[in-house]
């Protein structure tokens, strides 16, 4: 008989408490609590960061869990095919190159940086080519018969050369299966039974299309070789609209889609290559969605969660379907302490578990000196500030803090430093401003930008003295700024004027502004924190007039993905140090929405753990 130390490499090791990062094979005796442990398999669905462009039905999936293209679609009020294309990177979605027709159910394979674009309804039912090169799209050979693919389509990680377009719909369903080589497509053999709505997944030469609607919904499974199509295994649920996991023939995942005309289901069929089992549900019943990856690392995105949308216009809803040793906890922000009073326009500084919040109004003239400390539970008062005043900035930590210019109108040159107990008066800054960014430590910080009007000049403090510094490329206000060092800020969002609310961003060297990557979102008034290379973005006003948002995005040196969002619609909330190290916790609290808020949320980035499980010894 084999023992467990010739299959590892090792015996079995008595401990008293559990490893801290347990590998996958190794196992222990907790003689604290008399259990035999190892890791065990967790298999689950986690939230993601949504989608930019969120919508009812996601045109075409390309690519894996991690790497992942989302192009087109279609979207509610006003009724709307878009062009938009989305890549994720495993954290976050950016914009990317658009497709140049707007169209929705379409079909999709390949890579991030050989993809494939087919088909849909643009309208009318388009055959429609296109391929993408990690950088744009270019037109191709159109297909032979023009149709909506749904999800009927295959060809993996290679489909760019050998794609699979199965079914679809074009005024009825039809059978019509279709080969690309990477330049043309040609007719293959039909499959059996006509319908609409299924998915399909593997290669060119070994793809499986599973469910779909003919009259009704069906469980219906066919299996191709490249040649011919045979009958599958039927899956459990007879359904509609759902999608897949779009790599492998022999591993897969269907889920979501609808059971009738009305119901959106949660409903996950995991396939061995033998047989179809009940897996977990997703979080969030859709039909319509775009899925993506392996059985076992899945992509779940958008889709529609009732058969019309004004009331769920656009879904943005991102799940991650993982099977391993790991269980991940997904970044989201959770509720904190209640401010003792409402306030608006403050400023913040510290850390989630030893922050500030100071200055800020009450009321539209009600400019407030009160200052709360924050440790990470709950808020307790604070030293005052010598004077009160809204629309201020501040960085640094909870015992070294920088409270800078603000007002309410006129706008000031006031500087005070607190220390932990107590503010006291600093230097006065040269330029009179509100509504700037500002970033840094007690003795390297900055301000840029502001009011009034839209300022260009930049100011630098040591921890005593207020210096010029290089001039912002375009001048702004209601614009913030995160960096723990002033040789290394990045100034984000804010208005050009009245009416511009912008997504443009510029970092700064210790000596001059250069403009960077565009935000995912356009708006002032946003709230940031984190490391030049590693910050969190988040709120802010979309328009002049009473829009917020309570969308998030991660910066991570190079350029603005999505990321979880806010519970709360704010703007001009304060926010922890603009010098945090990174953007994996922070905080938001105060702000408007529009009316003034006592609300805290903090931030906790992705973790992962092992999926320590207990064994029998018999």
């Amino acid at each position: 008989m084999t023992t467990y130390k010739e299959i590892v490499g090792q015996k079995i090791t008595k401990v008293s408490s559990d490893p801290s990062e347990a590998k996958t094979g190794q196992m222990w005796y907790n003689s604290t609590d008399g259990k035999l442990r190892a890791l065990g398999m967790s298999t689950a669905w986690s939230s993601a960061s949504p989608i930019i462009t969120g919508r009812e039905y996601a045109a075409a999936g390309i690519g894996t869990q991690g790497a992942n293209i989302v192009a087109g679609g279609y979207a509610y009020n006003p009724d709307t095919r878009v062009t938009n294309c989305e890549e994720y990177n495993g954290s976050g979605w950016t914009a990317i190159t658009a497709i140049s027709e707007g169209k929705y159910i379409a079909g999709g394979a390949g890579s991030v940086t050989a993809g494939l674009v087919f088909g849909g309804s643009a309208p009318p039912y388009t055959g429609n080519t296109e391929e993408y090169n990690g950088s744009a799209w270019s037109e191709q050979t159109n297909m032979t018969t023009a149709r909506s693919i749904y999800h009927g389509q295959a060809g993996g990680p290679d489909g760019q050369t050998a794609g699979l377009a199965i079914s679809g719909y074009n005024g009825s369903n039809i059978g019509n299966v279709e080969e690309y080589n990477g330049s043309s497509w040609s007719e293959e053999t039909n499959v059996s039974t006509a319908r609409r709505a299924g998915t399909g997944f593997g290669t060119q030469t070994a793809a499986t299309f599973a469910t779909g609607y003919t009259t009704t919904n069906v469980n219906t499974v066919e299996d191709y070789n490249g040649t011919s199509w045979t009958t599958g295994t039927s899956t459990n649920v007879a359904k509609s609209s759902a999608a897949s996991s779009s790599m492998s023939q022999s591993s897969a995942v269907i889920f979501g889609g609808n059971t009738n005309a009305s119901v959106q289901v949660t409903t996950n069929e995991s396939w061995d290559g033998t047989s179809w089992t009940v897996a977990p549900a997703l979080a969030v019943g859709r039909a319509g969605l775009n899925g993506a990856g392996t059985g076992t690392a899945a992509i779940a995105v958008s889709g529609y969660k009732e058969l019309s949308g004004p009331t769920n216009n656009a879904p943005t809803d991102t799940e991650e379907f993982n099977v391993s040793t790991q269980v991940i906890t997904a970044a989201a922000w959770a509720s904190g302490g209640v401010l003792p009073v409402a306030v608006y326009d403050n400023a913040g500084a510290g850390t989630q578990t030893a922050g500030l919040s100071f200055g800020g109004d009450t009321s539209p003239d009600g400019k407030t000196t009160a200052t709360f400390e924050y440790d990470g539970s709950s808020w307790s008062s604070g030293g005052a500030l010598g004077t009160g005043r809204r629309e201020l900035g501040g960085f640094g930590t909870q015992t070294a803090a920088v409270a800078c210019c603000g007002g309410n109108y006129p706008a000031s040159t006031l500087s005070e430093e607190y220390n932990g107990s107590s503010w006291t008066a600093g230097n006065a800054t040269s330029v009179a401003r509100t509504m700037m960014g500002a970033a840094g430590v007690l003795t390297s910080g900055l301000v840029c930008g502001g009011n009034p009007g839209t300022i260009t000049t930049t100011e630098e403090y040591n921890g005593s003295i207020w210096g010029s510094g290089g001039a912002l490329p375009v001048g702004k206000q209601s614009n913030d700024s995160f960096g723990n060092i002033v040789t290394a800020i990045r100034n984000v969002g804010g208005n050009t004027s009245p009416a511009n609310y912008v997504n443009t961003s510029e970092s700064y060297d210790g000596t001059n502004w250069t403009s960077g990557p565009t935000m995912t979102y356009g708006a002032d008034r946003v709230t940031a924190t984190g490391s030049s290379t590693s910050g969190l973005v988040f709120s802010g006003r979309l328009g002049p007039s009473t829009s917020r948002t309570a969308a998030t995005m991660y910066f991570d040196g190079t350029g603005f993905i999505s990321a979880p969002n806010l519970a709360q619609t704010r703007s001009g909330g304060a926010a922890s140090a603009k010098g945090e190290t990174s953007n994996a916790s922070s905080f938001v609290a105060g702000g408007a929405t529009p009316s003034r808020l006592t609300a805290t949320e903090e931030f906790t980035g992705e973790t992962t753990a092992g999926n320590i499980t207990d064994f029998s010894v018999s």
